[in-house]
Parts: C-alpha cells; structure tokens; sequence
C-alpha cells in the first residue's frame, strides 16, 4: 500500500487532484483511515490512474472518463467513444483554422492600413425566370451546400438545359438571423419542362426589383456587403421587401480559392 504522496508520485497526478477523484468517486483509495482520514493505494491502482490520465489528455471529460473506465474492456464500445472524440476534435480544428484566416484577413488588412471597402450598390429588376428549386430547413447556414449536392444528385439524369443567364441563387427565408433551424432555398435558373422529383420542384418565379451590390472574396465579407446596401437603401428612400438572397457568379464549384470567389447580395426593394 503507498501512502497519497508516494502514489502522487508514481501516478504523476498532484495531491489535490487525487482528493478530487476520491470526492467525485473517480480513482478512490484502497483504504482510508477513518480516524485520520490518511488515504492508501494499492499498486493495482496504477493502471487505473494512468487509464485516466490517458483519457484526460485526449480531451475527455471526468464524467465521460469515468464512462469509459466502466467500458474499458469492450473494444466496440471504446472504439466508438473515441471515434466521436475524434470527430469532435476534428470539428475544432476546422472552427479553429477558420478563425485563425478570419485573424490573418483583419492584420493584413490593419498592416496596410486599407481604408473601408466600397460597394457599388445598383437598382436593378431580375425578370420572371423558369427555375428548379430546392428548400429546406438547415442545421446552420453553413449548410446550405447540402442543398446544392441533392439537387445535384436527384437532377442528374434530366438534363437539364440551363437558363439565360444561367443564375445559381440561395434564398434566406427567415425575417431574421438564426442559429439554427434556417429556412433556405436554392434556385438554378433552367430552360425547358422537367418533371419534379423528391426535393426539386420546378417553378416560375415573378420579376423582382433589387437593391444589389457585387463583390469578390469570401463569404465573410458578405457583413460588409450589407451594411453597403443598407445604407444606400436608406440614403436613397428605399426599404427592403421580401428576403434577400445571393447570386453566385464565381462560387466553390469553379473555385476552391475564396479569394476568387465572385456573389453578388440581392435585397427586393421598393420605394418608400
């Protein structure tokens, strides 16, 4: 039996946080003194010990460790848990790399000392249009994609002849910002009669007057973009009717480098 100190040193966990797993039940003492309260370990509890800090390094909770000490001899049941683990870490990953280019855009910009961007904002009408349509509700708005490969999949034995001009659309159905559950719609601008299939239905879609304004670059820009068209809306006495989408002249379907990317922000308008 080794006493707290001595165990704290072959397990290399602190004092303090061996007190903790005995509190939480997590890693509990042999033995106890119940006059002195003095904890003992066996040597056996070692393995314990170095199973939880195994699991601690790779991100796992005290509850889930506490889970997964429980299961530790079912393989299926660990391979499992740690395959989500590393979905989860992998997800983090990618939110974190795209923080880290959201970091790189603001000191590039803040180290040449870049003036605010400008948008030229135009009135223009979009005439009635023939289109294949796709709508759902989305997890999140960076989802929409989801969208764009259905369409793909269930239009790919129709042959579809595309429409002039060839207009790929998503439309943001909700009155306002989400952080889930968004109501999204894409439109590809087709020429001809096609029957409609499990999710795409063909359409025509009315003349619409926009407020619009094209910019190239990613997808983060698009804040900037809004402010533009809402402040010429307001300086020029319109107000927006109807929820607005984007047009995707040059989207990641031509391009994998958002730098390249080309959208242009449509918002119905009419004169106040």
């Amino acid at each position: 039996m080794f006493k707290i100190g001595e165990f704290s040193k072959l397990s290399r966990i602190s004092i303090r946080m061996l007190r903790h797993y005995d509190e939480i039940g997590l890693l509990v003492p042999e033995h106890t003194d119940p006059w002195t309260g003095y904890r003992q370990y066996a040597a056996a509890q070692l393995i314990t010990a170095s199973r939880i800090t195994a699991l601690r390094e790779l991100g796992f909770s005290l509850a889930d460790t506490a889970s997964l000490l429980a299961c530790w001899e079912d393989r299926s049941a660990m391979e499992q848990r740690l395959l989500a683990r590393r979905a989860a870490v992998e997800a983090s990953i990618l939110e974190a790399s795209d923080r880290l280019r959201l970091l790189d855009t603001a000191l590039a910009r803040l180290r040449k000392e870049e003036t605010p961007m400008k948008y030229d904002v135009t009135i223009k009408t979009l005439p009635e249009r023939q289109v294949a349509s796709v709508r759902q509700i989305l997890p999140g708005y960076d989802r929409e994609g989801d969208l764009w490969h259905l369409f793909a999949r269930e239009t790919a034995s129709l042959r579809i002849q595309d429409g002039d001009p060839p207009l790929c659309v998503s439309i943001f159905h909700d009155g306002e910002f989400k952080e889930s559950d968004v109501d999204v719609e894409i439109q590809k601008t087709v020429k001809g009669t096609y029957p409609d299939t499990a999710h795409v239905k063909f359409k025509t879609v009315p003349p619409v007057t926009v407020a619009s304004a094209t910019f190239q670059g990613g997808y983060h820009l698009i804040g900037e973009v809004n402010q533009a068209v809402a402040a010429w809306a307001e300086a020029n006495g319109y107000t927006f009717e109807g929820p607005f989408f984007n047009i995707y002249h040059i989207s990641p379907r031509e391009t994998r480098d958002p730098d390249e990317f080309v959208t242009e922000v449509c918002y119905p308008v009419r004169k106040r």
